[in-house]
């Protein structure tokens, strides 16, 4: 019975399909219009039904996009993603883009309380996304998960002089990303058939950082792409950016 719904499901899908969470601006917008240039299907994942559908609307003329209205903080809205794409024949890549940045107060005026909005999408948002999508990357021949963390997110970038990202201070946001490299990490241990990574797409002008980035969505979608399309001899478990390989 597997084997049967399996043939049939890439039967009906032809090209390579993938979901990008929090697609409807930014990065995960970025993402969805190079993946649709290179001939695949896209999902475009958005919370907001009107913003999810002005987007797909600047797409469609790329190729085959779909909107996929879904709240990463919602079981029941991930649940019904999870119908609504396995109805429409599969997907094989899992794109976790969604992320908030959260209050910019520094260490000594953060409260506990902060931590919780931003740690229910940035953390909690993948491990449902994920945990719900499995059984469908399972039916894929090539699955993979693309985790969008952060240079903020690594002890190694946020300790190095040379680096930006060490003069700024933070304690919610750096970890929520701290947290998605350690669960991409384990997850890539336990689920040794599909690929999953984390990538930095670095310092990129969005409404996340009020568009003070230095670099345009074109650049910082480009490693979110290439760890989405990597090969059967890719890595994962990997955490890597624009120039490749970062330091956790």
């Amino acid at each position: 019975m597997t084997t049967e719904r399996n043939t049939t499901q890439h039967m009906t899908r032809h090209t390579t399909g993938a979901l990008v969470t929090g697609a409807n601006k930014g990065i995960g917008f970025e993402t969805a219009r190079q993946l649709l240039g290179l001939g695949w299907q896209v999902w475009l994942g958005a919370r907001d039904e009107e913003r999810g559908a002005k987007a797909v609307a600047e797409l469609a003329a790329l190729g085959d996009v779909r909107l996929l209205v879904v709240d990463v903080t919602s079981d029941e809205s991930v649940a019904a993603a999870v119908a609504t794409i396995t109805e429409a024949g599969g997907v094989d890549v899992l794109i976790n883009n969604a992320g908030i940045a959260g209050s910019f107060s520094s260490p000594d005026e953060t409260v506990p309380m902060d931590f919780l909005p931003v740690y229910g999408v940035n953390v909690l948002g993948p491990v449902r996304m994920i945990h719900a999508f499995l059984p469908l990357l399972r039916e894929s021949t090539h699955p993979r998960i693309v985790n969008v963390s952060s240079g903020m997110g690594s002890f190694g970038i946020t300790t190095d002089p040379s680096r930006l990202e060490s003069a700024l201070y933070g304690l919610v946001y750096p970890s929520s990303k701290s947290a998605l490299n350690m669960i991409t990490s384990m997850y890539a241990k336990d689920l040794p058939w599909l690929k999953i990574n984390a990538v930095d797409p670095g310092y990129t002008a969005t409404d996340l950082n009020g568009h003070n980035g230095v670099q345009s969505v074109e650049v910082g979608a480009a490693p979110v792409v290439r760890m989405a399309t990597i090969g059967a001899d890719g890595p994962t478990g990997s955490f890597s950016g624009q120039q490749g390989e970062l330091p956790w």
